[in-house]
């Protein structure tokens, strides 16, 4: 659990500059509502959750979940028996359990959902959950394919049920920090955001462990392809279906899908117009077919909220310098770093007065150029501004995924809007899925962040996938 005085202390600290000192005011609404589920809750406003997909996220996202005061687990889904299993020995006997999530959707005591499948079921089990009348706690990425966000965000409206997308930063209390900073100037203008994730082990490059006792009859094989191509029973695709196209999104629905998300929180985005990746398969060469490390550079517009700027991303699963993940946001007058559970800015503000270079010119006109000069730019102004370094660090033991929890909660119980709904959602994965049609098709893709949908060329008509 996380204090009401922590949060506040984080939230206000600020830099010691005039312009970075106003970013106190900027908390934005939900961050004071996230404190209201501290308090303890009546029976009469129990919210009971059923888990789709129990895998290690699921089952993470579920313990994050039943921290939230007020929510009860009734139900979990799985096609791998073990799992289902599992989830009795951690949750206890009294759990409904399901290879078919449709089971789980048909009972009345079912009032959310957290879905923790494999990508390419997304779309059609959060679907079918809000037609069934359940709230959704969707993992990222929201979609498989750009094309399938649409759907998902008519089906919100039409369904009035809330849904929250899982990329957890952009409820954390680090990132509403930047998000403060940056907009009250603390880097100047903003021309540049790098982000890199760095690994180097075979778990954080998705080689998962193979249950022993996988086989046809412990899973139900045709349940998980789904409507991908038809396959014979393979468990490696089951249990390290990242690594394949036909179930996953590759680092950049995984990875780069956070990524997005908190750029366009941070500076109130609505996303990129022009995507470029490349990059390829350097070190596991286990039979994945998406890259193991993955470069993309992306085009964003100028809008009311930020100056047009690129977005550098990076990812290497065979990092040996170790494991870590950096994001910078660079200005002309600052950057901005985020890394671990803190916020860096570091200042050096420019020189008013640009120099000169006159050596080659004849002394005549040397003179005369430094008279005209030094009336421009006195001595005093050569001063460059004060520098200097802030950091600012979350409370030990902090966790976002606790308060992303809280923010969907909240929305299950009032009825008001969560922080990342499917139009967030899909405004950070569409991007980031689209890194991979980049990648595969050798080409420039263009999106449209307004209309959320990809396009032939800049300013052009909407398109397909693939065309």
């Amino acid at each position: 659990m996380h204090g009401k005085t922590s949060r506040r202390q984080f939230i206000k600290t600020t830099a010691g500059t005039a312009a970075i000192a106003g970013a106190a005011g900027l908390v934005r609404a939900h961050a004071s509502e996230l404190q209201q589920t501290q308090t303890p809750v009546s029976p009469n406003d129990r919210v009971q959750i059923a888990l789709i997909g129990a895998g290690g996220q699921g089952m993470g996202d579920t313990n994050w979940a039943l921290r939230v005061p007020g929510v009860e687990l009734v139900a979990v889904a799985d096609i791998y028996d073990g799992r289902l299993t599992r989830s009795k020995e951690l949750w206890g006997d009294q759990l409904f359990t399901s290879r078919d999530y449709r089971e789980v959707l048909a009972r009345p005591d079912v009032d959310a959902v957290i879905i923790a499948t494999p990508d390419h079921w997304h779309q059609q089990m959060a679907i079918d959950a809000m037609k069934a009348g359940k709230d959704v706690y969707l993992e990222k990425p929201m979609i498989q394919h750009a094309e399938e966000g649409p759907a998902l965000i008519q089906a919100a409206g039409q369904t009035k049920r809330i849904i929250q997308i899982g990329s957890q930063r952009v409820s954390s209390i680090i990132y509403e920090k930047a998000r403060q900073l940056v907009s009250a100037g603390a880097v100047g203008q903003l021309n540049l955001v790098e982000a890199y994730v760095n690994r180097n082990s075979a778990m954080g490059a998705w080689q998962y462990t193979l249950p022993p006792d996988a086989s046809p009859q412990t899973v139900d094989w045709d349940r998980f392809i789904g409507h991908a191509p038809k396959r014979p029973f393979e468990p490696i695709r089951l249990f390290r279906w990242r690594n394949y196209q036909d179930y996953g999104t590759g680092v950049g629905g995984d990875l780069f899908v956070h990524l997005f998300s908190g750029i366009h929180y941070i500076l109130n985005s609505h996303g990129p117009t022009r995507i470029l990746a490349t990059g390829g398969t350097r070190f596991w060469k286990d039979g994945r077919d998406v890259p193991d490390v993955m470069l993309a550079i992306f085009d964003y517009p100028q809008t009311p909220s930020h100056p047009a700027f690129n977005l550098f991303l990076k990812i290497n699963f065979a990092a040996g310098g170790g494991e870590g993940q950096q994001f910078q946001f660079v200005g002309d007058e600052g950057t901005l770093t985020l890394s671990g559970q803190g916020v860096t800015v570091d200042r050096k503000p420019r020189a008013k007065d640009p120099g000169y270079t006159i050596d080659t010119f004849p002394k005549a006109i040397q003179e005369q150029y430094l008279a005209e000069h030094r009336q421009k730019y006195p001595d005093q102004s050569r001063e460059l501004p004060p520098s200097g370094s802030e950091f600012f660090a979350a409370p030990r033991g902090y966790n976002d995924s606790y308060d992303h929890m809280v923010s969907f909660f909240n929305g299950v119980r009032t009825r008001k809007p969560v922080v990342e709904d499917a139009v967030f959602g899909l405004r950070a994965a569409g991007p980031a899925v689209l890194a991979n049609v980049s990648y595969f098709e050798n080409k420039s893709v263009f999106w449209n962040p307004d209309t959320m949908r990809v396009e032939n060329g800049p300013g052009g008509r909407s398109a397909s996938r693939g065309e």
